[in-house]
């Protein structure tokens, strides 16, 4: 048996447990059913789960979802629209987005494959000091996909 102020009362009986709880206005919480004898503990159960649910509510407002951005790129993409794509990438790797970059290939591209790989290590290389890349599939079937991750900035 543990007091409300953390101090041991030894061993009683779950009545004389009960009665000491309900003469200082506290509940009677069961803490280690396994042990033997079982331990239990007096204390304002209700205030105990309201600082519980409130220490929850604390850490999930400090953590950062990190979510999956995708970027397609095209294998005859145009200089500017390029620049556009890398900004947008860009910004999502530096918020702590990863971006998934995705290059199709269609019809008579596929021959020409050689040409979206270099315009997709252009674009890798372009974000090196944003972010790393994760996982580089390479060429399957008819797509190239690369996942690149946020390098983690000190603070």
């Amino acid at each position: 048996m543990i007091a409300a102020d953390a101090e041991q009362l030894g061993v009683l009986t779950p009545r004389e447990a009960l009665t000491i709880a309900q003469e200082q206005g506290l509940d009677l919480v069961e803490v280690s059913p396994n042990a033997d004898p079982p331990v239990c503990r007096i204390m304002d159960y209700g205030k105990y789960v309201y600082d519980l649910n409130k220490k929850e509510k604390e850490a999930k407002k400090k953590q950062h979802n990190v979510s999956l951005k995708e970027v397609k790129l095209g294998t005859k993409i145009d200089a500017h629209d390029f620049q556009t794509k890398l900004k947008h990438a860009e910004k999502f790797l530096s918020r702590g987005d990863k971006v998934k970059l995705t290059m199709f290939f269609r019809g008579r591209e596929r021959a020409h494959a050689e040409h979206g790989k270099g315009v997709m290590s252009r674009f890798v290389a372009e974000l090196e000091e944003f972010g790393t890349v994760e996982k580089n599939s390479g060429m399957e079937r008819n797509v190239i996909t690369i996942i690149m991750t946020p390098i983690k900035v000190k603070k």
